[in-house]
């Protein structure tokens, strides 16, 4: 008989394949609520964007079915079909069923990626009833089917089994990927995705991959709706659609890019910028096309880099008398948009849901590309320029104010 206070070597468990997804479904999606389900689909949409993003592609699509499964299709150069030499399996079945494996660990393939984890798609079909790939490449439409099914090996249920294997059925002159899943009910409970999510979502990549058209199909109701997604000025039709209800302090939002390479990473970054008569500021921050709703480097970077440009021109122009007190970086962004956006080719990440970037570099870059600017844009822009410090040195007294 065992002791109860024994450990032994039978006591220790090791998940094989796509289980570990299963049992710890948060440490890869964040949750199984709302969150985790439309999780699910930023999974594939990142992969389909990558490609859009990186020239190979210009089309993706997101369709929501009536039996509650969701289609994405992306016409890029489509997953690769061939057999991978020592696995001894298709490129397709790889990227479904091992955690880690993907075209975007080197940069030779995606400059920059979203989808740069490796595990995304393995872990969507280890979350799902059933999962279809369907990959159009070389003149022909290949197909895949893997379901939470009964694996002869191990002798149970395993998820993202391999129902079919890659088999060609049928030609065509395009290329792409289409894949189409169903999220488990026993993982997710309800399965309710919703409109208003992912249509802002698009919205979002629309004016961040400027020139791409993106789509949104209901198909769910007795009458389908389908929304198109295109933009040709990029962040300067953003800025204005997240300004739609203020009236801006300028007409013209300040707009620039620049990059640059530190340590060996490769960094491009875009920011637009317009105040107005608001009281609250609105940061939008992307890395690699993905919403950093914690923020991270890069925005930091921006804050600091603004903060002190701004400060030193204040001084120059002799805006503070002597004795008020230097605004502070909270002041200056009161009633401020601006979209933050940065491309690099390794991100790090805090945590899988990728919504905090680490890189210093990220902060060394987007400091010294927003102070350098944002410096020449007040140069040339000093009436505007000097009304926003004005309203900032005006916020910095209304709050010490309000601490005495």
């Amino acid at each position: 008989m065992k002791e109860v206070n024994s450990y032994e070597v039978t006591d220790l468990t090791s998940l094989e394949k796509l289980e570990p997804v299963r049992v710890r479904p948060g440490m890869y999606i964040g949750s199984t609520g709302t969150k985790g389900l439309h999780h699910c689909i930023w999974e594939i949409l990142d992969n389909a964007i990558d490609e859009v993003a990186n020239g190979y592609g210009d089309r993706a699509e997101v369709i929501l079915n009536k039996d509650k499964s969701v289609t994405i299709i992306d016409n890029g150069r489509g997953i690769p079909t061939g057999i991978h030499p020592l696995k001894k399996k298709s490129g397709v079945e790889m990227v479904y069923t091992e955690l880690h494996t993907g075209g975007k660990f080197n940069n030779s393939n995606y400059k920059t990626s979203g989808g740069l984890h490796g595990v995304g798609a393995a872990v969507v079909n280890a979350l799902s009833s059933w999962l279809q790939v369907e990959v159009m490449q070389k003149g022909k439409i290949f197909r895949q089917r893997f379901e939470y099914a009964y694996d002869k090996q191990l002798k149970r249920k395993m998820p993202g089994t391999p129902v079919t294997a890659l088999e060609a059925i049928g030609n065509t002159k395009q290329t792409g990927t289409k894949i189409t899943f169903l999220v488990d009910k026993e993982i997710f409970g309800n399965v309710d995705y919703k409109f208003d999510i992912i249509d802002e979502r698009l919205q979002e990549l629309a004016f961040q991959n400027k020139g791409i058209t993106l789509v949104l199909r209901d198909e769910r109701k007795e009458e389908a709706v389908e929304k198109v997604y295109h933009s040709e000025r990029g962040l300067l039709d953003f800025i204005e659609y997240l300004n739609e209800s203020k009236t801006p302090l300028h007409k013209d939002p300040i707009i620039f890019s620049g990059e640059k390479q530190i340590n060996g990473l490769n960094l491009e970054g875009e920011v637009c910028i317009q105040f107005t008569d608001s009281t609250t500021e609105y940061i939008a921050s992307y890395v690699n096309n993905i919403p950093t709703t914690e923020a991270g480097t890069h925005e930091t970077g921006f804050k600091t880099g603004m903060t002190r440009i701004f400060k030193e021109w204040c001084k120059k122009l002799n805006l503070l008398k002597e004795k008020d007190k230097e605004f502070e970086g909270d002041d200056l962004r009161e009633g401020m948009t601006a979209i933050v956006k940065i491309k690099v080719s390794n991100p790090i990440f805090e945590g899988q849901t990728k919504t905090k970037l680490g890189n210093a570099e990220a902060y060394s870059m987007m400091n010294e590309l927003c102070y350098n600017k944002i410096g020449e844009w007040i140069e040339d822009n000093k009436e505007v320029a000097t009304s926003i410090m004005n309203n900032a040195i005006l916020a910095s007294q209304r709050r010490e104010k309000i601490k005495k």
